[in-house]
This record gives structure tokens, sequence and C-alpha cells, in this order.
């Protein structure tokens, strides 16, 4: 049974640093495309970063050039590198797994992070 669970979280100053990992359970971080999403209170879900099977990223313009989506997949984990953090970066971020050959995505439970200012 394929599971994700994010960690990392917490609460950083404004202009600080975090990594979220997401842990996956089954071996299909290879084989999917990883993204992590974020949700702020009263607002909708939006997609923050993801890497595809083949290594490719791609990112949202407003975390461009600070954050930074990486794969182990020797050890099923991808992180999410957030630097120089604003106070808008503040949500839930949650973790996805779409895999390459179909099937079902899944989700992690999310973890928060909160910027002061």
């Amino acid at each position: 049974q394929v599971q994700l669970v994010e960690s990392g979280g917490g609460l950083v100053q404004a202009g600080g640093s975090l990594r979220l990992s997401c842990a996956v359970t089954g071996s299909i971080v290879g084989t999917s495309t990883m993204v992590w999403h974020r949700q702020a209170p009263g607002n909708q879900r939006e997609l923050v970063a993801r890497i595809f099977h083949f290594g490719g990223t791609d990112y949202a313009d407003s975390v461009k050039g600070r954050f930074t989506i990486t794969r182990d997949n020797a050890e099923n984990t991808v992180y999410l590198h957030m630097n120089s953090l604003k106070p808008e970066d503040t949500a839930v971020y949650y973790c996805q797994a779409v895999p390459l050959y179909g099937g079902r995505d899944y989700w992690g439970q999310g973890t928060q992070v909160t910027v002061s200012s």
C-alpha cells in the first residue's frame, strides 16, 4: 500500500529556510510525477512545484528562484527546499504522487508551514 508522509514544517521568520520531506512507502517515486501543493486558509490549493519521472521540474511563479524540488529515488523521498521564505508562503503543504503508468494518485496528510513577519 502506497503512503505519503510529509514532515519538516514549522514556524520560521521571514527570510528563513525550511526543508520539507515527503517519504513514500512503495517504490513509486522514480516512476511518478511528484508534486508539492499548498493551501492557505480561505484559498484554493495551488501547485507549488513538481518533478517529473525523467527529472525535469517546474515551479509556480511565486516560488521560482526560492524553492527547489529534489528527489531521492533510492530513499523514496521527495524534498522541497524553501529559501527566502515570505509570510505569504504560510500554508499547509501537501505531497502528491501521480504514477506514470496511470491509476490513482496518492496524497499525504500535509505539513504546516508558518512564516512570521
